[in-house]
Order: structure tokens, then C-alpha cells, then sequence
């Protein structure tokens, strides 16, 4: 009886242990060159050149950005936008940066755009120039 839970101890330290070493030596060097900053989004106004998106800047101050309708053709690649699964989730948008420098953003949002979060901006309002040369996004905190 010794000898078989020795056996079954023996067996469970070395199953336990070789896997232990297996993760220790797959991620070593492989730190990703990606880090993101995600920001919970206020509202979202469609516009003809792109998407103006506000996000709450700290407890009771809010910020905009511009996001050209560039980003989120298929050859651009800077942009996506994700819709949200039914239920409470908030919408959200997720900023990209590879190596310090931006590289992309994701844009959460419900798939109904009667939403509260979605907004409409007047045709007589005039923001065209908001998006012009724009080639990464100045997040406000």
C-alpha cells in the first residue's frame, strides 16, 4: 500500500512539474511589442467623414475625438468597429500602440443606433476640418 501512494505522489509532483517548466520556458522572451489603452465611451456622433467619439476625462470632464472613415476601410486597417453582444454592456473604445507609436483603434458600440450612447450631429453643422490629416489619436486623461 506504501508503495502505490508513493507511486501516485511521485506521479502527481512529476505531472505537476513538467507542466510548470513547459510555461516557464514558452514565454520567456515573447513580451508583446502591443499595449492598449481602453476608455469608456460617452457617445458616438456618425459623420460623414468618420466618427466623432466623446469619453469621459476624469470623474466630470469629457473629451472628443475625430476618427476618420479611412481608418475603417479594409486597406487602412486602423480602425474597426465591434458591435457590443445584446444586454448592458457599455460601449467602450480600445487604442492601440505598438511600440509607443498609435496603430490602431477599436470601437465597441450598440448595434441599435437608438442607443442612448449614439448622438446625431445637425446637416447644417460643419466639422469637416476636425478630420483633416489626421494620423493618430491624442488621448485627454
Amino acid at each position: 500500500m506504501k508503495k502505490f501512494i508513493f507511486a501516485v505522489v511521485f506521479a502527481v509532483i512529476l505531472a505537476g512539474g513538467s507542466t510548470l517548466f513547459a510555461q516557464q520556458s514558452s514565454r520567456e522572451g515573447q513580451e508583446s511589442e502591443y499595449y492598449y489603452v481602453n476608455i469608456s465611451v460617452e457617445k458616438v456622433f456618425p459623420y460623414r467623414k468618420g466618427y466623432i467619439v466623446q469619453y469621459r476625462r476624469g470623474l466630470n470632464r469629457i473629451a472628443t475625438t475625430y476618427l476618420p472613415s479611412e481608418w475603417f476601410a479594409m486597406t487602412a486597417s486602423k480602425g474597426e468597429i465591434l458591435n457590443l453582444p445584446k444586454g448592458q454592456s457599455w460601449p467602450s473604445m480600445s487604442v492601440y500602440y505598438k511600440n509607443g507609436e498609435f496603430s490602431h483603434v477599436r470601437l465597441y458600440v450598440h448595434p441599435q443606433q437608438t442607443h442612448q450612447t449614439w448622438g446625431n450631429i445637425p446637416q447644417n453643422v460643419n466639422v469637416d476640418h476636425k478630420f483633416d490629416n489626421i494620423e493618430t489619436i491624442q488621448l485627454e486623461f
